[in-house]
């Protein structure tokens, strides 16, 4: 019986937040100082737990944060009046949405109304266009995340298979983008397959890297990886305060490398998102003939 290696998101979000804490110094030496903004629209456990992480985060690599709460009985105005107020702030460099919202809010019109220069979650339109190019731009947290877990732990990933589940705008769509590049630790062979597929596991068998981002509590069991593969949930769910990942724990049996239920993917995602807040941040600088 193999047990697997673990893939730790805590080991590379604090490589990432190490480099992201000298950028910071940097910029304040030159009179920029990083502000990340936060919307949280509701009271979903989840989604405060996660904005709370942000800012804590922020504290420990000197990032000024700015936070806007929105009631569930607001209006899409108000949220939109939110998104222009961060828009127009000098002191917000980048800035998230917290998703998912509350019923009766309409997410993708406040992301089209964001400033793409101050997307800190890279789901803007623009930004995705940008990733498909090649182009500078905010990465999307997640799938930048993975990558830097994949690079972090010197797994070959050029010329590989890669199966993602899941096609969400969030990380099965971009991650799938981003391995594609030709770029270090990307340039793979990437499938992206989902829940309606009839048979998973004919898929990800093949597969030298499975990453599930499905959001559906155990889609990935063991009789469905080859024996040595690298394995990471990215896609998660709630029962009540429990968390509930995609890949059941008894896959680490098989797998080569697998993420570890708590401090996986999600450290490595609030790393991903503070180091978009200082590349906005130094864009800043730039702009003002300070970099």
């Amino acid at each position: 019986m193999m047990s697997a290696n673990l893939l730790e998101g805590k080991v590379v979000a604090a490589a990432v937040l190490e480099d992201v804490a000298r950028r910071v110094v940097a910029l304040k030496e030159k009179g920029i100082q990083p502000g990340l903004g936060t919307i949280l629209v509701g009271e979903d456990g989840p989604s405060i737990s996660y904005v709370n992480k942000k800012h804590e985060t922020c504290k420990e690599v000197d990032i000024a944060s700015f936070h806007i709460e929105i009631p569930a009985t607001a209006t899409q105005a108000d949220l939109l009046t939110a998104v222009r107020d961060f828009n127009d702030s000098p002191h917000v460099d980048a800035y998230i949405i917290q998703y998912p919202l509350p019923k009766g809010f309409d997410f993708n019109q406040a992301l089209m109304l964001m400033d793409p220069d101050k997307d800190a979650d890279g789901l803007h339109p623009v930004n995705l266009g940008r990733l498909v190019l090649q182009e500078p731009g905010p990465v999307p947290c997640t799938p930048a995340g993975i990558r830097a877990m994949l690079k972090h732990y010197d797994i070959p990933v050029e010329g590989r298979e890669v199966v993602v589940i899941g096609r969400g705008p969030t990380l099965g769509r971009p991650l799938s983008l981003l391995l594609t590049l030709k770029q270090p630790f990307a340039n793979a062979a990437v499938t992206v397959v989902h829940s309606g597929i009839r048979d998973l596991g004919a898929y990800t068998r093949r597969a030298d890297i499975v990453i599930a981002a499905a959001g559906s509590p155990g889609i990935v069991q063991p009789d469905m990886i080859r024996p040595g593969a690298v394995v990471i949930s990215g896609g998660i769910s709630w029962e009540g305060r429990k968390l509930l990942p995609d890949v059941d724990e008894s896959v680490a049996d098989v797998a080569g490398w697998i993420t570890p239920r708590l401090g996986g993917v999600g450290p490595t995602t609030v790393a991903m998102l503070l180091q978009n807040t200082v590349l906005a941040a130094e864009q800043r600088a730039r702009q003002a003939g300070k970099l």
